[in-house]
C-alpha cells in the first residue's frame, strides 16, 4: 500500500486530514470522508470531491469504482505521511534532528512499533538522499 517513491510526499494539512480519515477507516467514498471532515474545514462536498481528486492525479490515493460509485484508498502509508510532518517540524520549528521527534511517538501509544520502525527508516533515506 505504500508509495514506492524514494522521496517523502509533499502534503498539505488538509491532504494530510483526508489521509488520515482513509488511513483510519479504510477505502471511503467522498461522502464518507467529507462527512468526517465537515466539521473540521466547512467545505461544500465538491470542494472534498476536488481535493481527493488531486490527491489522485499526485499519487496519494487511488480511486476505484464500486457499484457506480467511486472509493478512495490511500496509497502512502501512514508512517510516510507522518514522516513528511515530522521533518517539517523537526527542521523549521523545532530546528533539530527529526529522530529526537519520533522518540516522542516511541513514548506515545499514538503508533504502534512497526510504525515507528518504518518512520525511522523513511527518515533515514530521506537524510541520506539530501547528502
Amino acid at each position: 500500500m505504500a508509495k514506492k517513491k524514494a522521496e517523502l510526499p509533499e502534503l498539505s494539512r488538509a491532504e494530510y486530514d483526508i489521509l488520515r480519515v482513509l488511513w483510519k477507516g479504510g477505502e471511503q467514498t467522498v461522502r464518507e470522508a467529507h462527512d468526517q471532515l465537515q466539521q473540521t474545514y466547512g467545505w461544500a462536498y465538491t470542494t472534498t470531491k476536488t481535493m481527493m481528486d488531486r490527491m489522485v492525479a499526485k499519487g496519494l490515493l487511488r480511486r476505484d469504482t464500486f457499484h457506480g460509485v467511486f472509493v478512495y484508498t490511500p496509497l502512502i502509508s501512514r508512517p510516510a505521511g507522518l514522516a513528511r510532518f515530522i521533518q517539517f517540524f523537526a527542521d523549521r520549528v523545532l530546528e533539530t534532528d527529526p529522530s529526537a521527534v519520533v522518540a516522542m511517538f516511541a513514548k506515545s501509544q499514538a503508533i504502534s512499533q512497526d510504525e515507528i520502525h518504518e518512520l525511522e527508516q523513511l527518515l533515514h533515506q530521506q537524510r541520506q538522499e539530501v547528502k
